[in-house]
C-alpha cells in the first residue's frame, strides 16, 4: 500500500485501486457519481464519508483528472468483460431458472418485477 496524498494520507493505492484512507471505498466509486454529476453532498451521504474524505477525494481527482480518467475507463473496461464473461459462463443456469414457475405465493411478486421490467425496457 502505497501513500499518494501528503494530506493526511487521504488516498491509497491498495490492491483494489485508488482508495479513500480508512475505508473500501475507490476513487472509480466516486468517480461514477462525479461522471453522473451528483452533487458532492449526495455522494458524502451515499458512502457515508466524512467532509474531509470526500473533499480529498474530489480534490484528488480533479488535481489528477487525466490519470484518474485514465484508470477508470480501464476499471470500467475490465468491469465489462467480468461481466460478458460471467454471463456466458452462467447463460444455461439463467436460462434453466428463468423457466421454473414461481414458488406458491409469488405470483404477485413476480407480476410487479416483470411490469417493472417492462417499464424499464420502454423507457428511452
Amino acid at each position: 500500500m502505497t501513500t499518494i496524498s501528503d494530506e493526511q494520507t487521504a488516498i491509497l493505492r491498495t490492491e483494489r485501486g485508488l482508495s479513500i484512507a480508512g475505508t473500501r471505498i475507490t476513487i472509480y466509486d466516486i468517480m461514477d457519481y462525479v461522471t453522473a454529476q451528483y452533487p458532492p453532498k449526495f455522494i458524502r451521504g451515499l458512502f457515508d464519508l466524512t467532509e474531509e474524505q470526500i473533499n480529498a477525494a474530489l480534490a484528488y481527482i480533479e488535481a489528477n483528472r487525466a490519470d484518474v480518467e485514465a484508470e477508470y475507463q480501464m476499471v470500467l473496461k475490465e468491469a465489462e468483460e467480468l461481466r460478458l464473461y460471467y454471463e456466458e459462463k452462467n447463460r444455461d443456469l439463467i436460462a434453466r431458472i428463468a423457466t421454473q414457475p414461481p414458488q406458491p405465493g409469488q405470483e404477485a411478486i413476480r407480476a410487479k418485477l416483470e411490469a417493472a421490467k417492462a417499464k424499464f425496457k420502454s423507457q428511452p
